[in-house]
């Protein structure tokens, strides 16, 4: 697992409108958590911070961070337990960090990545589909893998892989269940269905059907004329 340096500042003041100064100012307010607890609140440089979270190794980088407060420095081993974000911009707002210790076990998720193109996609017309996106794991923050690799040349309509098929390195321990479907190839979609029998066409006109009731009938017939006496 890749490590990473990032430089921090302790915070003196807390709120919206102080968060809102510190984004202008180039800022983003955070928090370290160990164990839990709230352990100090900081801020970090938004261009650092941006580099920090976009190496190999992604959201679950380790992080070195030296935090300074007046004139003392500190330093603490992080990884970043969770980011907010701009809606619009993307902008990050807030980030939680958590202080690990590198000798003691802990749970991250850990995005999957297909590989290949599936034989039933390629041939067969099929779709692939996957429904999960990242697992969650347990190990050391040394052996966190950057991501997990899903190769799906080999798969047909109908076939899936599951969490259990997963090849995971080291002391690694899945989390998630077992039995879950990551991707899966699906038959093509079936093309709508046409018209059904006896719909109209367009600018086809639908005849008029007149019913008549015993009434109208005797109504709109005239009656016979009485044969002449002549």
């Amino acid at each position: 697992m890749e490590k990473v340096t990032l430089n921090a500042v302790q915070r003196e003041h807390r709120g919206k409108g102080a968060c809102k100064h510190l984004r202008k100012e180039g800022m983003i307010p955070a928090v370290v958590y160990k164990g839990g607890k709230e352990g100090m609140v900081i801020q970090v440089d938004s261009k650092e911070l941006w580099h920090a979270l976009h190496t190999e190794a992604g959201g679950n980088a380790i992080i070195e961070m030296k935090i300074t407060s007046g004139d003392k420095t500190s330093k603490k081993t992080v990884i970043v337990q969770e980011k907010q974000r701009d809606p619009v911009t993307d902008v990050f707002l807030h980030v939680d960090f958590h202080e690990i210790n590198l000798k003691e076990k802990l749970k991250v998720k850990v995005p999957i990545h297909t590989k290949g193109d599936a034989v039933g996609v390629k041939e067969d017309k099929g779709i692939l589909s996957q429904t999960i996106w990242e697992i969650e794991v347990e190990c050391l923050p040394t052996e966190i893998p950057e991501h997990v690799d899903v190769k799906v040349d080999e798969l047909h309509i109908g076939d899936s892989i599951h969490v259990k098929d997963l090849t995971i390195p080291g002391d690694i321990v899945v989390l998630d269940d077992a039995e879950k479907v990551i991707v899966s190839v699906i038959p093509p979609k079936a093309e709508e269905v046409e018209e059904e029998e006896g719909e109209l066409e367009e600018g086809e006109v639908e005849p008029e059907v007149i019913k008549k009731g015993k009434q109208d009938e005797e109504e709109g017939e005239e009656a016979p004329e009485a044969p002449s006496g002549e």
